[in-house]
This record gives structure tokens, C-alpha cells and sequence, in this order.
């Protein structure tokens, strides 16, 4: 099951269903509440809530045995579902650029990002999303990245509500996961690019450092778009983990 991140939609993840699907595995992905082509409703932004809309995909549906794939603020909805809703439906957990464990600076976590920063972020959206979007698309992939590959990416953000991308920045990067990250006792597998200018990598390491059952990959020069932008190695990953 996919998970996409703050701002994208479940097409992200469309090369890595085909691929699975091609392996004989059931591949389900959704859009997230204002995200894609699901329902706009202007509230329910907090993880609680978005932990709740995949619980109840993945009880409709009666998945079992799954393997969470989640990416960047996909992740901490994946983390919520297992601490509100349990493991037993879970088999797998992997966690792509993920927002975790804390990103805020506060006394804390000193390592964290000036809340400033997160200020600017909403200020620029609020004013100028299309900039904002074009400044910021570029480190998301690779230099040799092909264009029409990053014109399909860039066109995503558009259809997810900005008061939905507003409300998202305070809630990947004001909610604390280090104790629920301790609580798991699930096979996890973080995957993340050293080179991710959105989730820098020492987030990763130190998410790493929390679960008990985890392992870190991290790959060498990678951005943040990295299921994108290193497809092939990501796939062979991806059906090496789902069936281990």
C-alpha cells in the first residue's frame, strides 16, 4: 500500500504499482483528503485524521499483510496508523524521505529547523504558490531528470487545495514522533538520498536510530523525488524488502 507525500497524489507512485503488480502483488494507493482527486473538505489536516482516512481504505478494502510504502509526509501518516490503529494488519513498513522524527527546532531538538523557516514557507505560499512550486521543483530531482518527467511531477501540487498546504507545514513539522517511533516493533526499511534538500539526511539517521527493527539505505546523491529519480534501484529494492 502507497502513501504519497505533502502536496502530491497517489500517481506518484504509479511506476512502482506497475512494477509490483507485474511481480503478482495487489498494489493499493489513495489521494489523500484535498490532495488529487479526492474531496476538498478544508479540515482534518492533522495526523489523527489522516491515520483514521487510511484505516478506514485499508478496513473498506480488508487489507491484510500489508507493506506500507509511504514517502516524505506520507510517512508520518503511516507511523500514526500503526501507534492509533495497531500492526495487525501490517507486515512491512518502509519509509521513504520521511518528515520524521521531529523536524522543529525547539530547546529539545536543537538539530531541528528554525521555525522561521517554516514561516517563510507559508508566506511564500500564501503569496505565490506558482512561484514558490517553479523555485522549488528543481532539487526535487536529478540534473539529467527528464523534462517531461518533471513537467508531469510539477503539475501534481496543483491539484491539492492550498489551504490543505498550508495547514500540512505545521502539521509534518510540528508533531513529535520520537516515542512512537521507540513503541514500533514492526521490519522497517528507511530509504533516503543524501542529497534530499527537503528532508535532510540526518533526519533519517536519527529516525533510524529510534525503531528497533530498522534499517537505513541511504543513497549517494539522491534527491527527495528518489522512487522518480533512481526508479530502477528503488524497484529492486522495493520487491526485495516486500518479499523478504
Amino acid at each position: 500500500m502507497f502513501l504519497h507525500g505533502w502536496g502530491l497524489n497517489s500517481n506518484f507512485w504509479e511506476y512502482q504499482m506497475a512494477f509490483v503488480t507485474d511481480a503478482g502483488y495487489r498494489a493499493v494507493a489513495y489521494d489523500r483528503r484535498s490532495h488529487g482527486r479526492s474531496g476538498d473538505p478544508g479540515r482534518g489536516y492533522d495526523y489523527d485524521a489522516l491515520a483514521d482516512d487510511l484505516a478506514v481504505v485499508i478496513d473498506s478494502l480488508n487489507l491484510r499483510d500489508i507493506t506500507l510504502v509511504a514517502h516524505s509526509l506520507g510517512c508520518g501518516e503511516a507511523v500514526r496508523y500503526l501507534t492509533r490503529h495497531g500492526a495487525r494488519r501490517v507486515s512491512g513498513l518502509m519509509l521513504v524521505g520521511a518528515t520524521l522524527p521531529f523536524i522543529l527546532k525547539t530547546p529539545d531538538n536543537p538539530a531541528g529547523v528554525d521555525p522561521v523557516a517554516f514561516d517563510r514557507l507559508r508566506a511564500a505560499l500564501a503569496k505565490n504558490r506558482a512561484k514558490w512550486l517553479s523555485d522549488n521543483s528543481p532539487p526535487f530531482w536529478m540534473p539529467d531528470s527528464p523534462p517531461e518527467l518533471m513537467d508531469w511531477g510539477h503539475i501534481m501540487p496543483w491539484q491539492c487545495g492550498l489551504r490543505c498546504m498550508l495547514e500540512l507545514t505545521h502539521t509534518m513539522s510540528e508533531t513529535d514522533f520520537r516515542a512512537e517511533l521507540r513503541a514500533l516493533r514492526l521490519r522497517t526499511r528507511l530509504v533516503h538520498g543524501t542529497a534530499d534538500r527537503s528532508v535532510p539526511i540526518q533526519f533519517a539517521r536519527a529516525t533510524a536510530a529510534l525503531i528497533e527493527q530498522s534499517q537505513l539505505h541511504e543513497y549517494e546523491g539522491a534527491p527527495h523525488g528518489l522512487p522518480l529519480t533512481h526508479m530502477e534501484r528503488f524497484n529492486a529494492e522495493l520487491a526485495e524488502f516486500v518479499g523478504g
